[in-house]
């Protein structure tokens, strides 16, 4: 027994305990028989491709609800880090764009100098902003759309120079 049990319990009382735990097998345990049976003609094959469908059916339905009420989610994300004053800094500015299945969203843009951070944001219908773009913005739009046609490798950080419309 360790130090500091100190006693208070004897080893022999444990034991004792112990051994009058018994595990009674619950009436599932180890039932590895099988529920449905399988048919025995044509007519029961029928009657299970019948359930099949059904439930085929019901899938496909959910599956178009669930693809109709998301598509308005965030679902394509593009990131451009960039530095706006190549004399000066790093990579501590960004664009970022947050599109949904439509390119509907917005792009985010901070730039960061030595006196202060800036951010800025621009709504995007379509892929499109009514505001001028910097070349971050546009880029990181486009990686947004990239990124939404199951190519994630596109959706890494980008370098890129200079300062554009913002």
């Amino acid at each position: 027994m360790p130090e500091w049990f100190n006693g208070a319990v004897s080893k022999t009382a444990i034991l004792e305990r112990v051994s009058e735990v018994r595990i009674l097998p619950s009436p599932h345990m180890f039932n590895f028989k099988k529920d449905k049976k399988e048919p025995k003609d044509l007519k029961e094959v029928l009657k299970q491709f019948k359930v099949l469908k059904k439930d085929f059916e019901t899938l496909s339905k959910e599956f178009n609800d669930l693809k109709e009420n998301h598509q308005f989610d965030v679902q394509k994300i593009g990131m451009v880090r960039f530095n706006p004053f190549s004399e000066i800094g790093g990579d501590q500015s960004f664009s970022v764009a947050l599109l949904d299945g439509n390119d509907d969203g917005l792009v985010i843009t901070s730039f960061y100098t030595r006196e202060g951070n800036r951010v800025y944001g621009k709504p995007i219908k379509k892929g499109e902003s009514q505001y001028a773009l910097s070349k971050e913005e546009v880029k990181a739009i486009e990686m947004a759309k990239k990124y939404g046609e199951k190519n994630p490798n596109n959706n890494q950080a980008a370098d890129s120079g200079g300062a554009g419309a913002h």
